[in-house]
């Protein structure tokens, strides 16, 4: 996989459950603005807040949807070595073209060989191509270089690449001296285009992708500045609420703007003031 990469949200119905035919809309939605591939319950896919039953049902919804596998990457890491192992399994017989897979997240200062060991599982109980989701922020365990370059002797290409959210561009730049990184902003899309890097798996791609695809595969400079303009709109506030939120203006269905606890939703009048300096951040 390669280029502009949506972690696209998950739309929920009013009963907590991932919306399946949102799912869907969106994801066409996003696709036709010029994605080149999505990542499917991610952070902002909010994964860690759903039963690995739930993730596991929608992922056999979205094989079902029609949409192009190939060009759909999921998150399947989990904190429970077994559970990562079950839904990485699935995903492969479900046709994804990736595994996005975060370190086991609840116990910290665990030495590299345990996470080495929960690695080496996933490889064993699945062909899919595997992709390193580099976040310490949230899981408190890093995927160090000496820790990629490890996994990468030992396994080859079946770690064929990574996502930085750490956002420390010299570490994604030392990464990709050994694999194909994917920052998770579209501000580094200059380097990007330059070969640096394999594109950017990003939140607000949700938002932007159009910008991004002309930045990405045009070179497009102007797009590029109003694509990170959006991006900054949302520093500092709780991040997938507000990715939701914007998502519901633009497509008029407040049911995206719903997100599960701990989240809670951004009150009404946020989302209007959000969205109006959405509408000026696409213009300058």
């Amino acid at each position: 996989m390669r280029g502009i990469i949506a972690a696209i949200v998950s739309p929920i119905d009013g009963s907590g459950e991932p919306d399946a035919k949102a799912f869907h809309d969106l994801a066409a939605w996003l696709l036709g603005q010029g994605c080149d591939g999505l990542n499917v319950l991610g952070t902002t896919g909010e994964a860690a807040s759903f039963s690995a039953g739930q993730r596991a049902g929608l992922m056999k919804a979205v094989a079902a949807s029609g949409l192009p596998m190939d060009r759909m990457m999921v998150g399947t890491g989990a904190a429970a070595t077994q559970d990562a192992v079950m839904l990485t399994r699935h995903a492969a017989d479900c046709g994804f073209a990736g595994a996005l897979v975060v370190p086991p997240f609840y116990y910290k200062g665990v030495p590299e060989d345990g996470v080495m060991r929960y690695i080496e599982a996933i490889v064993e109980a699945s062909p899919i191509p595997l992709y390193l989701y580099q976040y310490p922020a949230m899981s408190g365990v890093p995927y160090t270089v000496q820790l990629v370059e490890r996994l990468i002797g030992q396994f080859g290409g079946r770690i064929a690449g990574l996502k930085d959210s750490s956002g420390d561009l010299d570490y994604a730049r030392n990464v990709a001296k050994l694999t194909a990184v994917f920052p998770g902003s579209e501000a580094s899309l200059g380097e990007a285009r330059a070969g640096v890097f394999a594109g950017c798996i990003s939140a607000t791609a949700n938002l932007n992708s159009a910008l991004c695809h002309k930045a990405f595969h045009l070179g497009d400079d102007a797009a590029l500045a109003a694509a990170v303009r959006i991006r900054k709109l949302l520093e500092g506030k709780p991040f997938v609420p507000g990715v939701k939120a914007l998502l519901s203006r633009i497509h008029h269905l407040p049911a995206l703007a719903a997100v599960l606890p701990p989240f809670v939703p951004v009150p009404e009048a946020e989302i209007t003031s959000l969205f109006r300096a959405y509408e000026a951040a696409l213009t300058g």
